[in-house]
């Protein structure tokens, strides 16, 4: 289990959600992941692409979803593999009404909904 503290996930999470994590689980693009960032501060962020570290190794490269609150891979760069501890599997508290949404962007904005509009 994890608990936000910060406004660097809004609004997607708030501080005092509680997330139940997977700790055994492989990140994929988009997922909220629970990581150490390069300065040792566990944070939750949002996956949004694989990079390599400066040292070569594999890792990611993580975003907030309220880009202008927190710190993450735009101030300490990739987070390698090993420092990604586990994927957010869904808000326990307070209650969740809807699973965790990707956040807005070119993309999400342009593409079609489901019922063609």
């Amino acid at each position: 289990m994890a608990l936000v503290r910060g406004e660097s996930m809004t609004p997607t999470l708030r501080p005092g959600d509680r997330l139940l994590v997977g700790y055994r689980r492989r990140p994929v693009v988009g997922d909220v992941v629970v990581a150490r960032l390069a300065d040792g501060t566990v944070a939750v962020k949002r996956a949004v692409e694989r990079r390599t570290t400066v040292g070569g190794r594999p890792g990611w490269w993580l975003l907030s979803d309220a880009p202008a609150l927190g710190v993450d891979s735009r101030h300490r760069g990739p987070v390698p593999d090993e420092d990604v501890l586990a994927v957010v599997l869904a808000r326990l508290w307070p209650r969740p009404t809807r699973r965790l949404p990707a956040p807005l962007g070119p993309t999400a904005a342009s593409s079609p909904s489901a019922d063609g509009s």
